[in-house]
């Protein structure tokens, strides 16, 4: 039985992105070059106004994944920057405007394209199968040294087998918010972190998602995922090397400091999705 829950999305309004820079991911430090394939993505509407702002991985040249809920509607052209940042602020006019003649964050980056939720995304968020991945169609392809790496099917799954599921950890990237109380915004630098796997296999998991710290993993590493970070790649290294097992999809607490879930792209279902776009592990 699918259940739906009360839970908070880490998507962050762009109403917000004239605060104070500080770090992006929760315990985490400057990405610098180590990921040059996650971008910050801002979404904007039919009438060039923008929405919202997400992470995302380039996974080819011409195709950004993210979570669905950062490519939903009213989303209609999405606009990417691959810097580390710190990336500076334009001339835009705030929350309600447009970007027409405007230039720098959030109106003009280094990519754009066409923002496209999994068909089966309702929305709603319905738990456990929430179909929570996406892509960004850039209008023209954007060519890089290395892109992300998906995971193949049951990756996890034999990672669960072989190793269990202590002291497994993942590695978080994004340009959200570093905390809520107080508010500091890093929307535009690139952050790492580390997280702990908790669960694969719950209510809220059931084989679908990926259920991770939002603290310091382990108890003395860094890591934790927090508004902005929606849509960025949850990675592992391992015998294959570093690949995608996850998208940052929700989290349980809106202070960003409950249980962090990514949904995984390890399943038959994202993979179809992204192997209609040419993307496979």
């Amino acid at each position: 039985m699918r259940t739906k829950l009360l839970i908070v999305i880490a998507v962050a309004v762009l109403m917000l992105v004239l605060v104070a820079p500080a770090a992006a991911v929760q315990y985490g430090q400057p990405d610098g070059n180590g990921h040059p394939y996650v971008g910050l993505v801002s979404f904007h509407n039919a009438a060039g106004v923008p929405l919202w702002r997400c992470t995302g991985t380039l996974v080819s040249s011409t195709v950004f994944l993210t979570a669905a809920h950062c490519t939903e509607a009213p989303a209609a052209k999405a606009v990417i920057w691959f810097s580390p940042g710190p990336i500076s602020i334009g001339d835009w006019g705030g929350s309600g405007t447009s970007c027409a003649g405007k230039t720098g964050y959030p109106c003009t980056g280094d990519a754009s394209g066409t923002p496209i939720p999994h068909p089966g995304w309702t929305g709603g968020l319905t738990i456990p199968n929430t179909h929570d991945v996406g892509v960004v169609v850039l209008s023209t392809p954007f060519v890089m040294s290395q892109y992300g790496k998906i995971a193949p099917l049951g990756y996890l799954d034999a990672l669960a087998t072989k190793r269990g599921l202590q002291n497994t950890e993942f590695t978080v990237v994004g340009y959200g918010l570093q905390s809520v109380k107080p508010r500091f915004s890093a929307i535009r630098e690139r952050m790492v972190g580390t997280v702990s796997l908790v669960n694969l296999q719950s209510a809220l998991t059931d084989g679908y998602n990926i259920q991770y710290s939002s603290n310091p993993g382990l108890g003395d590493g860094p890591g934790g995922t927090c508004f902005g970070d929606s849509g960025g790649p949850v990675f592992h290294t391992g015998d294959q090397g570093t690949v995608i097992v996850a998208v940052n999809s929700f989290v349980l607490n809106s202070n960003c400091k409950g249980a962090g879930f990514g949904y995984r792209t390890d399943t038959s279902d994202p993979l179809n999705f992204l192997a209609g776009f040419g993307v496979t592990p």
